[in-house]
């Protein structure tokens, strides 16, 4: 009873008149959220990360085209705290699968960085030379840390998908 009390309240401060949408948007907009194959879930991770592939030691990568985009992940980056310096590796460098190269210095931790696939450094993101805070801001997108090659690309398989990189998260919180 106190809910339907406190909703009324609430609702009570919008507009009746909600702006409508044209009879096509309005059946296109009921597909999108009705198709059975659509999946529905709720979930406090980007829709952006659904796509990435992480390393139990908390890196991600992003493959597009044969090139993979290395970063930390979101967990990490705020166990680390306000990353004050990145030590990356030379473009060309080749790289095996869980070899270290590279690290991040923050304000109360270093941490090494672990190669989550074999292949060569193509990149390196040159803005966090001048910028380190990038990772903090933006750990999936401005932050990413190295682009390379993927030599081989079964590796990807023994990769976690978001789902198990949040169990393996929830089993560290515990």
């Amino acid at each position: 009873m106190a809910m339907r009390t406190a909703l009324r309240r609430v609702s009570a401060n919008f507009s009746p008149r909600l702006p409508q949408l044209a009879p096509a948007a309005q059946l296109c907009a009921a597909r999108l959220l009705w198709r059975s194959d659509y999946p529905r879930t709720l979930s406090s991770t980007a829709v952006l990360s659904s796509a990435l592939k992480f390393t139990d030691k908390h890196e991600w990568v992003k493959v597009e085209g044969g090139i993979g985009t290395v970063g930390i992940s979101n967990y990490a980056q705020l166990a680390l705290g306000d990353v004050v310096y990145c030590g990356l590796p030379e473009v060309g460098q080749r790289l095996e699968q869980m070899e270290e190269f590279g690290a991040l210095e923050s304000v109360k931790a270093a941490s090494e960085l672990y190669s989550p696939l074999t292949g060569e450094v193509t990149e390196i993101n040159k803005e966090l030379t001048e910028n380190p805070a990038l990772v903090n801001k933006a750990c999936y997108e401005e932050g990413w840390l190295i682009k390379m090659t993927i030599e081989k690309p079964g590796e990807l398989d023994g990769l976690m998908d978001q789902a198990a990189y949040d169990k393996l998260i929830h089993s560290l919180e515990e």
